[in-house]
């Protein structure tokens, strides 16, 4: 008599990203958080004055903020970044952390 279209349970665990490469993280979001002030770390090594430095603290910090509205939300996040999946975002966090211990090095 009842039919049911949608899943009962609204957590429903991620078992692939559909991207080959790239797993699911199993707790994304405060390892993104790690990153992102890792990254801002490493940025305030470098020069007030670099371009590079002015630009990236400036996404970083404004991807900080967007995490810490979303209160735990991966799909707000995911939303609001608009860079794919929350691994995705992951991924180009670490890039950047990864640019960023190289510029300081290629300026020292």
């Amino acid at each position: 008599m009842f039919r049911f279209t949608r899943p009962l349970l609204t957590a429903v665990t991620k078992r692939s990203t559909g991207i080959t490469g790239l797993k699911v993280h199993h707790d994304p979001l405060p390892e993104l958080k790690k990153t992102y002030e890792a990254t801002l770390q490493t940025l305030s090594a470098i020069p007030q004055s670099s371009v590079y430095r002015q630009g990236a603290e400036s996404l970083t910090l404004n991807k900080l903020k967007v995490l810490e509205r979303a209160n735990g939300d991966t799909h707000a996040v995911e939303k609001e970044l608009n860079e794919g999946q929350i691994e995705e975002s992951l991924d180009i966090a670490q890039d950047e952390l990864s640019l960023a211990g190289k510029m300081l090095e290629w300026k020292a």
